[in-house]
């Protein structure tokens, strides 16, 4: 067991704040303590700049009288403040507007018996061993020729856990570590400069990548987009490769949360059950995959995790849904609720990927013929509710199946219900996000050039 596993201390301060709640006035609680743990080395051009620790115990309390609630939270680890903050919390719910759907998870889902999935490295981080890690990964991207200079590079350890306890019964604690690694750099001169990085994280130190690799594919990431030119508007069909990918599913996640079904602000409200994604189109959710990066045995309100498919064949499978969004629509929780300790639940995902498809990333290019590869996206411009997408772009033009040259300073737009509807999967999937999908193409999307 890692010292980092004993939650004892936290779960006791939790039931003595329910007690604290119970005593002054409230119908049901539930109170949330955070553990946190982190270090970090920075560098540039060679030198080490900046070494950063950061530590502390963090306590929420969320009560109900009535159909009323309040969350008070206190980040100084008082454990005789237990009294204040639970009159505090009271005292505010009584006057509060009154919300019919809030209100603790239902007792029958709460998770009994769980498994904490393997995401705790006992690995002590260590600032000599971190700062070496960002060195040596700056040093690799410079060494990369066309490489002219360094936006820095950093290494970071962390560690951190939760402890849950409710007035309904549930009582829980588990922890995970992250390791990183990150390097941005410049290639080129004057207003001919480009810039790129390379980050990776995982949950175990063997897993990470070594540092010169991650150095070494961050230089050779930002030397290909030398000569980048800007692009005729015209259509054409886009590629997005997988890191940017990811993104694609992140607007398919943000439309079925169940905080914004509920509210009526996504546009797939009215499409649970209906073909929204292209044939063949699978898209998953596993708390429970080992070693990922969101892994959890339950959720932020102790509902039991399970693996979900959201996405069968195109077709929406399922909302993601806490308690309150699954109160609003006549629902279950799917024991997606995630939270901080100075905030109500709100639904969101775990661990996702969207299904590898059949052809390699090079075969959709030829098929393709003439299209745009995207690698990196600018801005925020996605609206949820009309399903409206427009973002500035780079990356690189194909022509005749092969790329011809890099492409910047344009942008892509489109409606994201075209776009996932002509959605095709690439079959170079991986699993090193906490988001993960293999080389999309959307069949046809506006570009926007000169």
């Amino acid at each position: 067991m890692s010292k980092y596993d004993n939650f004892d201390d936290l779960l006791d301060y939790a039931e003595n704040l329910l007690a604290a709640a119970r005593k002054a006035g409230a119908d049901s609680a539930d109170a949330l303590a955070v553990r946190h743990r982190a270090l970090s080395a920075s560098c540039r051009m060679g030198k080490c700049e900046e070494i950063e620790r950061a530590e502390g115990d963090d306590v929420g309390l969320r009560v109900f009288v009535g159909r009323r609630q309040a969350i008070v939270s206190d980040n100084r680890g008082r454990r005789e403040a237990a009294g204040e903050l639970a009159e505090r919390a009271v005292a505010m719910a009584r006057a509060a507007p009154e919300d019919p759907y809030c209100g603790l998870a239902d007792p029958e889902l709460l998770a009994r018996d769980w498994q904490v999935p393997d995401i705790l490295d006992g690995r002590e981080g260590d600032a000599d061993q971190l700062a070496a890690a960002a060195l040596a990964c700056e040093e690799a991207g410079l060494g990369v020729s066309g490489i002219t200079n360094s936006g820095g590079a950093s290494a970071s350890w962390s560690v951190g856990g939760m402890a849950l306890a409710t007035s309904s019964g549930f009582r829980g604690a588990y922890a995970g570590s992250g390791f990183s690694i990150s390097c941005s750099l410049v290639a080129g001169e004057g207003t001919a400069m480009e810039r790129d990085y390379d980050h990776e994280s995982r949950t175990h130190f063997a897993d990470l990548p070594g540092p010169a690799a991650i150095g070494g594919k961050a230089g050779q990431r930002t030397v290909r987009r030398l000569g980048a030119r800007k692009l005729a508007s015209c259509q054409m069909p886009v590629l997005f490769e997988p890191r940017v990918a990811a993104s694609l599913v992140g607007h398919f996640l943000g439309a079925i949360s169940g905080a914004a079904i509920a509210r009526k602000t996504s546009f797939l409200r009215n499409d649970l059950g209906k073909q929204v994604l292209a044939r063949g189109i699978d898209i998953f959710d596993d708390p429970a995959r080992p070693r990922g990066l969101r892994s959890h045995p339950f959720d932020g309100e102790g509902v039991a995790a399970r693996p979900l498919q959201l996405c069968r064949d195109g077709v929406v499978e399922s909302w993601l849904l806490d308690s309150a969004s699954a109160r609003e629509l006549g629902l279950a929780s799917t024991g997606h609720a995630r939270r901080g300790i100075s905030g109500p639940p709100s639904p969101g995902a775990s661990n996702v990927h969207l299904g590898a498809g059949k052809a390699s990333p090079a075969q959709l290019m030829r098929d393709a013929g003439r299209a745009l590869l995207v690698t990196d996206l600018i801005g925020q411009g996605v609206n949820l509710v009309s399903g409206d997408y427009s973002r500035g772009a780079a990356g690189f033009l194909i022509e005749n199946g092969e790329i011809a040259h890099a492409v910047s300073e344009i942008t892509i737009a489109g409606h994201l219900r075209d776009m996932f509807a002509g959605l095709v999967a690439a079959d170079d999937l991986e699993f090193n996000r906490a988001v993960n999908a293999p080389t999309l193409m959307v069949e046809r999307m506006t570009i926007a050039g000169r």
